[in-house]
This record gives structure tokens, sequence and C-alpha cells, in this order.
């Protein structure tokens, strides 16, 4: 027969071990908390233009109403030179992702700066603003999550392809 035995010595040996293996996790938490403070010290630049310049798009290409406010709602954080923030853009790491999406949306197209790409390459973005839109990379999936009103309809699609075609035309004639 087997006999489980303990006394009150026994936990004198388990008690000091359960103690030390709580200590690491409390130093790890603590450890945690202090980089996640110290990082929100270092927040990247805003991308705030004071004021639209003649070299928009919309100053540059004519465009109806309801296209340029699906174009603003949808693209212009990313793809301009004035990004609305929202409350959760102060907290890093967040703050640097957002800040690299933008440096990258704006590499590959700055509606902010539209009048200064040569006619060759606005009819190339504007041929890829249908494509991307129809195909439903854009707006990026983890931009819609959380700005459920850049989410564009099939009709709202239908309409920005149907304006990047008259937008070809017109900066093709000039």
């Amino acid at each position: 027969m087997l006999c489980h035995f303990q006394d009150e010595h026994s936990n004198l040996f388990y008690e000091p071990i359960q103690k030390q293996m709580k200590k690491p996790w409390i130093i790890i938490t603590i450890a945690l908390v202090a980089v996640l403070i110290i990082m929100q010290f270092f927040q990247p630049a805003k991308n705030i233009a004071k004021a639209a310049t003649t070299d928009d798009i919309f100053f540059q290409v004519q465009c109806d109403q309801l296209v340029k406010k699906n174009l603003v709602t949808a693209c212009y954080d990313c793809h301009s030179n004035t990004t609305r923030y929202p409350f959760y853009s102060r907290i890093a790491p967040v703050s640097w992702m957002m800040a690299r999406h933008i440096k990258e949306g704006k590499e590959h197209l700055n509606f902010s700066e539209w009048g200064k790409y040569e006619k060759k390459e606005q009819l190339k973005l504007l041929t890829e603003i249908c494509d991307v839109v129809t195909e439903g990379e854009m707006p990026m999936k983890s931009y819609t999550l959380m700005h459920s009103s850049a989410v564009l309809n099939p009709q709202d699609k239908e309409d920005i392809c149907a304006w990047t075609e008259s937008a070809s035309e017109e900066v093709f004639s000039k």
C-alpha cells in the first residue's frame, strides 16, 4: 500500500521554488509595460498639410462630387499629404505602423502631388486606381476594418472607374 507522506517540512521545500517561478513573470511584465511606456515618447511626424495646393488632383482633373467624396474617404488618408488621425494613432507601435503605411502609400500615389507627375505617369496611375479598386486591393482590408465609411460598394467602384476613364481622356488631351 502506497502511502502519501507529507509533513509540515515538505512545504518548506516547494514554497521557495513556487515564489522563484513567479518572479520572472513579474519582471517580464514590468519590463514590457516599461518598454510600452517608453515607446510612447517616440512618435512619428504627422502627415498633415496646411492646405491643398494646385497640384492636388481635384485642381488638375474634373471630378464628380460623389467620386471625390469616395476618393477622399477611402484613399486620401494614405495617398495624400493630409491624413485624418483617429485616437489610436497616438499609441505606439500603432502610430509607427500607420506612418509606414502612409509613407508607402504616398510613394506609390500621392493625390496631393498629382500636378507634379508627368502625363504618362498620371495615365498609368489612373488605370491602376480603377484596377486596384475593382480587384478589392484598395482600400486595404486593415483600413476598412477600422474605417467602415471607406468601404466601397460595387456602384462606388464603377463610378471611380468611369471617372478614371474620363480623367484619362482629360489628361491625354492636355
